[in-house]
Order: structure tokens, then C-alpha cells, then sequence
């Protein structure tokens, strides 16, 4: 199949054709643009296997299976997708499975979940796949029957020509079909959005019946023969080595196997290093784990506290750092103005709390290795895997099973290394198992970080400046330490999206032993909060109604057109705005000791508007209501956008409300979620969640609803008590009138 592809031009197609064994195989390209003729030369002397991200294999019994390299980590796409295809394929949905592709970058290019990208990056060349299946199915019927094209018309699987009162199901096409040239991609008609019948309707979930009866494989539920299971003691303090370690006690511990030292890896792994325990269970790996005589070198980075680090990041926020952007003339602005707001907005670190720990099973056989992985990177894994190993990527085999939570945690690269470094000295398959302490404590963390605003009002009510200096632990700084570090930090806050004539952005970053990657929404979840709150100040401050003083500054100057996909639209957020301000019925009075705090946010293409109602009683609060409006453009599945919004509301409340990683010595204070607590089922309020029909291009729904919940609470509690908060998590011990 992939030496047939190879011919098929990059520049000319984004679609293609030919069979593998029985039945129709389509290629489809989910990202990129059509390169030019000179770049498909290039090109072709350095082309993979084939071009393409996905297949589409339509079986000779008229089943279709899309086998796409997305990570199914309970956000739904596998549903998402099938959808997508079978609308403008005109087939029943039930007839379209969804498979995990192999881990083959040279076949699908595009591994990664992330970013909330998977329905944003499927949506169009999907239909137009499934809409090339529509049409060489009609094309097959119409010279089968020799009628015109024009005369046949695709329904559930099957072709019809009315004025004969012919049917033929896919199935009795597919043969005849693959023999037809393909029509172009970009010229094949796709269906008229009123037309849908599946996108845009709701529809349970595929996996739920696999996940209700546990047939569904996770990762903890891979068992091969003969696997062996593994711990790794890890030293507490970052940056830490291992001093000395006697393992006679934990080897006399029943079914303990084997115990040895593996080292840390350095950039783009990130490992701690440690001690391995290998036993015949994971209870009996934990117990000599346990027994280990163990001491450590805690290094330089067992002076790093929190407090210290907050000491750092309040003086990185209150000095002049690197300008990335600049509008007007803020000192004159702040200078000008009648009223004037300063503000420092504090954040901490932040675990991603998955609720299946981190694992994964590999098995080296010397020049060969497999693996099973619940990972949004498989391509990584693979090429971890063969690093550590001295091995070619094509010699790892990974299996992607389903996960128990992703939110960045599963792109990294730290538990494929180990677990390499463990297979290498272990003959059987052996299963590395990371319990939640292990997890809590040896997260990437997302970045604390320190805000200082400054704000004025101007006589006539509005906002003559905004000066907004960000201190952030970087992720860029670990990660891409040649690159601007900023880049991973201001995402939203450059963007902030109110017409204020003078708008200053400066960064520093700030140093710290603590390891950061992404997290549910990376930056915006600390730049949506402080936006949305300091807005919400400046309103106050000008006397005016927070919805009000918004939508007075939200205006979308004529000819607008977005510069980057990062760009916010004001009509489109003033949309949200307003929607979820009618929904809440913003303007009926609450009663005393009461209020409704509300935040306007743009992120991963989608708009959020969130209103939180709260009771105060005390120094305490509960929040009564949550209410969200959401333009996250095409809807693909109603079902899937209102359990993604309620998923990150309650997200991004567990951290609002009550949850912050601490360091002490260099080391992590939380241990489990005793210390680290979600947001539990009898604690959440009630969320509604309202949907805009939209023809914009589908946005990311897996993180966006989560960086204005915080703000609408923090804006809700002010408006009930007049305190505001501004560091999280909230304690109104803290708060300033």
C-alpha cells in the first residue's frame, strides 16, 4: 500500500486511493498546505512511505474503519470523528469504527493529542473524505446501472436511482469503486450544514459500552506472559542523586525479583534516576521498595521552598522585563487617569492529578521492542524508547491504549525512559508502575507564576492604561532554552483583548528546580484568571457594571482579520458575553450576601463566557451556580462540547478552590490527594451549559472552558462581600477590599 502511495503527488493531493487486499483505501492529510512544485521535489527525495495521516478502509461488507493517530484519553474524539465521516460518507454511524493507527511516523506524521487540536485539525479533510466515499459509490452505481450521476443520490449506505427504483448498498459497490479514478479533494461537494443529520446532533460516546462492561484496555490493564512488575525509588529533592542504597532487605521481600540503580537522563527525557525494584506483582515491588536502605544527595536544589520562590517572583513581577508588547503610551496613560488600580495576582504550582497513574509495559527482545503505552505521544515513546536502547525508532513497536486522563501529564518522556532503562535489564516484559505518590510528587508541574497590574481610569469612565507584568517559572526555559522563553508563558495576556488605548506586556522569568510542562491549557490558565480579574477591577474602579464596561470595549474595528489563530475576535467574544449574561439573568438582584462574578475568554480557538453565582456565609463561600456559554464554531457532538466544558470547569475549580503543589528542601509536600484534593461529586455546583450555532471552522474544547472559571469566582465574591482574591488557591484571609 505505502510503495503505491508514494507516487501520488503531495503538491496535487490531499486525498488518495488504492486497495489493500479486499475493499477501498483512502489517505487522508489532516494538516499542512499544498506545497509548491518546487518543495514537492524536494520533497519526494526525502518522502515517507506516503503522505498521509489517516486511512479510511471501506470492507467489501460495507463497514468502514477510520484508523487515525489521535489518542482517545476520554475527551470523545473517536465518536467526534466517526461522526465527521459518516455525515458526508452518508452512512450509519454504527457502521464506522475508529482504530488506533500503529505507531508509524513515517506513515502518519501528525502522533501528537494535544492542544485541543484533534477536531480543529480532522474537521474539513475528514468531510472531504467521507464525501469522496459519497461520491465514488454514486459514480460506481451510475455506470453500473448507466444512468446520469446527476439521477443518483447516497443514503445510509446505500446508492438509489429513483426513477428505476434501484438500490445498491456500499457493500455491492466497493469493488467497482476502487477501480474509479478519485476526484479531486478539493473540488468534491461537501453536504449543506443544514443537511447534517449526525454533526451537530448529540450522540453517546463509542467507548462507553467497552468502558462499562471492561472490555476497554487501559494502560494498568495490559497483561502479556511471563511480565515481571516495576517501582522506582526516586530521590524527593529535584535534582537529587542517589548516595548509597543496601538492597538485602528488599530482595528477601516474596516476589522480588531483581534491584538496581538507573541513572537520570538528561534534556527531553527529564528522568530522576533512582533505584528499581522488579517483582513478580506490584504490591510485592511496592513492599520491597519499602525495604530499600536508601539514602540520598539532595544537591543544590534542597534550598528551594516556596516561600523563597515567592520571594523571587514577587521581585521578578515588580521590576521592568522584556516587552512583548508595547501600545501607546502607558506611563502617560497611568499618569492621566483619575482613578488608578494595582493589583499582584499569585499562582502556584499546579499537579496534573490524572487519575490513572503514570505506567507502561516493554518488553526488549535486543534488536525489537514493544510496548504499551497510555500516552498523547506515542511518536515520543517510540523515539525514547529506541534512544535509550541504541535502537532505530522502527524497531519499537508501541501499542496506544486508552487512558485515564491525559491534560498534558502523558506528552512527557520521563516514564518511557525508565521503563526503557528497565526492559534493558530485564528478560521479560515488565510493567513500570508509578503509584500517585511517585506521580505527585515527580510531576511537571504547571508554572507558579507572579502578576503586577496596573490600571487607570480616565474622566470620562474609561481605561486610559493597562501595564501587566508576568514572572513566570518558564516552561520555555526548560524546555527550549534557546528559544524565547516567554513564548510558553504569555499566551492571553498578549492577547488581551479590550480596546485600551495603552497596553503594556513585560516578562521575566524566574528560576527554579521545580520541573513545568503543559498543563490543561498551559498559560491560560493562569492569564485567563488575571485578565478576567483585572478587568473586572478596572470596572469597579469606573463605577460600571462588569458586563457593561466589557461589551463598551469589546469593538471589532472594521476590515478586522486575525494575524495569528491566537488573535481573539471581539464580536465573537462579546458574543459569549452576552449570552451567558442573558442566560444567568445577570441583571436580577441576588439578595444580600450574594453575588455573580462573570469572565469573558478566548484560548485553542474556542470563546468561553462564564458566570459563577455564590453565598457567602462568613468568611466562607459556596458557589450555587455555574453558568457557560460557548462558541467553539462547527459543534461536531453536543454531548461531547457540554462534558468537556463541565470536565474543565470542575478542572479549573479544584484549583481555584482548593489545590496548590509546595515545595520544602527541594521537594514536593503533597503526597496523595489527602493533600492534593479534586473537586468532589458533592462539592460541585450545578453547571449549564449553553451552545452558539456557528459557522466558523470547529475550535479545541478540551481546555478553553477552564481559564474563566477562577475569574468568574474570584469577580463573584467580590461582588458579594466587596474582598477581592487574587491568589489561588482562594483563602478569604487573604483577600484585600
Amino acid at each position: 500500500m505505502s510503495t503505491m502511495l508514494t507516487k501520488i503527488s503531495r503538491r496535487k493531493f490531499v486525498l488518495g486511493g488504492t486497495v489493500a487486499g479486499a475493499g477501498l483505501i483512502l489517505g487522508i492529510r489532516f494538516s499542512g498546505k499544498p506545497l509548491d512544485a518546487q518543495e514537492d521535489e524536494r520533497a519526494a527525495k526525502h518522502a515517507p512511505p506516503n503522505p498521509f495521516d489517516a486511512y479510511i478502509h471501506i470492507r467489501p461488507d460495507g463497514h468502514i474503519s477510520l484508523i487515525a493517530a489521535k489518542s482517545e484519553m476520554g475527551q470523545g474524539i473517536r465518536t467526534g470523528l466517526a461522526m465527521i465521516l459518516a455525515e458526508e460518507a452518508e452512512v450509519d454511524l454504527n457502521s464506522v469504527t475508529v482504530e488506533q493507527a500503529e505507531t508509524r511516523p513515517d506513515i502518519y506524521p501528525h502522533l501528537g493529542t494535544g492542544g485541543s487540536g484533534s477536531t480543529m485539525e480532522n474537521f474539513t479533510p475528514l468531510r472531504r473524505a467521507g464525501a469522496t466515499v459519497r461520491e465514488l459509490m454514486i459514480s460506481a452505481a451510475a455506470a453500473r446501472w448507466s444512468v446520469p450521476r446527476a439521477e443518483c443520490e447516497a443514503n445510509k449506505g446505500r446508492v438509489v436511482h429513483e426513477k428505476s427504483d434501484r438500490r445498491a448498498s456500499y457493500a455491492e459497490l466497493v469493488e467497482a469503486a476502487r477501480k474509479l479514478p478519485l476526484p479531486d479533494p478539493e473540488q468534491v461537494e461537501l453536504k449543506d450544514e443544514k443537511d447534517f443529520e449526525l454533526i451537530g446532533h448529540p450522540f453517546p460516546r463509542v467507548d462507553i459500552p467497552a468502558k462499562v462492561n471492561g472490555s476497554a484496555q487501559f494502560g494498568l490493564d495490559v497483561r502479556v506472559p511471563e511480565m515481571l512488575f516495576a517501582v522506582v525509588a526516586r530521590c524527593p529533592t529535584f535534582g537529587g542523586r542517589l548516595a548509597h542504597y543496601d538492597a538485602v532487605k528488599a530482595k528477601s521481600v516474596p516476589g522480588v525479583k531483581n534491584v538496581f540503580e538507573i541513572p537520570a537522563l538528561a534534556q527531553g527525557m527529564f528522568t530522576a534516576g533512582g533505584v528499581v525494584v522488579v517483582a513478580e506483582s506490584t504490591w510485592s515491588a511496592i513492599k520491597g521498595r519499602e525495604a530499600l536502605q536508601i539514602s540520598w544527595d539532595r544537591g543544590a536544589g534542597a534550598s528551594e521552598s516556596s516561600e523563597s520562590l515567592r520571594e523571587v517572583l514577587r521581585a521578578a513581577a515588580s521590576k521592568a522585563g522584556k516587552r512583548v508588547r508595547n501600545d501607546g503610551d502607558v506611563d502617560a496613560g497611568l499618569s492621566n487617569g483619575v482613578r488608578k488600580v494595582e493589583a499582584l495576582y499569585e499562582l502556584p504550582f499546579l499537579a496534573h492529578a490524572t487519575m490513572e497513574p503514570m505506567n507502561i509495559t516493554v518488553h526488549a527482545r535486543g534488536e525489537t521492542v514493544e510496548a504499551w503505552a497510555p500516552t498523547q505521544s506515542p511518536d515520543w515513546v517510540q523515539g525514547t524508547i529506541a534512544q535509550v536502547l541504541g535502537l532505530k525508532p522502527d524497531q519499537v513497536r508501541v501499542h496506544t491504549t486508552f487512558m485515564g486522563g491525559g491534560f498534558g501529564r502523558r506528552y512527557m518522556a520521563d516514564f518511557p525512559a525508565e521503563a526503557a532503562q528497565i526492559a534493558r535489564q530485564v528478560g521479560n516484559p515488565v510493567q513500570l508502575v508509578w503509584t500517585r505518590e511517585d506521580d505527585m510528587t515527580h510531576d511537571f508541574y504547571r508554572p507558579a507564576s507572579c502578576h503586577r497590574l496596573r490600571g487607570a481610569i480616565g474622566s470620562g469612565g474609561r481605561p486610559t492604561a493597562w501595564a501587566h507584568t508576568l514572572a513566570s517559572t518558564a516552561i520555555g526555559a526548560q524546555w527550549n532554552p534557546n528559544d524565547p522563553v516567554e513564548n510558553s508563558e504569555i499566551g492571553g495576556a498578549q492577547q488581551m483583548p479590550y480596546a485600551i488605548p495603552n497596553v503594556r506586556l513585560e516578562f521575566n522569568n524566574a528560576a527554579s528546580i521545580v520541573p513545568r510542562a503543559w498543563w490543561r491549557s498551559v498559560e491560560h490558565s493562569f492569564n485567563g484568571f488575571v485578565v478576567e480579574s483585572f478587568i473586572d477591577e478596572l470596572a469597579a474602579a469606573a463605577a460600571q457594571d462588569p458586563v457593561a464596561f466589557r461589551k463598551s470595549l469589546l469593538v471589532k474595528p472594521a476590515g478586522w482579520k486575525p494575524k495569528s489563530d491566537e488573535d481573539v475576535d471581539p464580536a465573537r467574544l462579546l458574543g459569549v458575553l452576552e449570552m451567558v449574561a442573558e442566560k444567568a439573568n445577570w441583571d436580577a438582584p441576588l439578595g444580600k450576601g450574594r453575588g455573580h462574578g462573570i469572565a469573558a475568554y478566548h484560548s485553542f480557538g474556542s470563546y468561553f463566557g462564564e458566570v459563577a453565582e455564590v453565598t457567602m456565609t462568613g468568611d466562607n463561600f459556596k458557589i450555587d451556580r455555574v453558568v457557560a456559554a460557548v462558541d467553539c464554531g462547527q459543534i461536531v457532538n453536543p454531548e461531547s462540547v457540554r462534558s468537556q466544558t463541565e470536565g474543565a470547569i470542575i478542572y479549573g475549580l479544584s484549583a481555584a478552590l482548593k489545590n496548590e503543589i509546595t515545595i520544602k528542601n527541594g521537594a514536593v509536600e503533597q503526597t496523595n490527594f489527602d493533600g492534593y484534593d479534586p473537586l468532589r461529586i458533592n462539592e460541585a455546583p450545578p453547571i449549564e451549559v449553553y451552545l452558539m450555532n456557528s459557522e466558523e471552522d470547529p475550535g479545541g474544547m478540551g481546555e478553553p472552558a477552564l481559564p474563566p472559571i477562577a475569574a468568574a469566582v474570584a469577580n463573584a465574591v467580590f461582588a458579594a462581600c466587596g474582598k477581592r482574591l487574587r491568589k489561588l488557591p482562594f483563602d478569604l484571609n487573604r483577600a484585600r477590599v
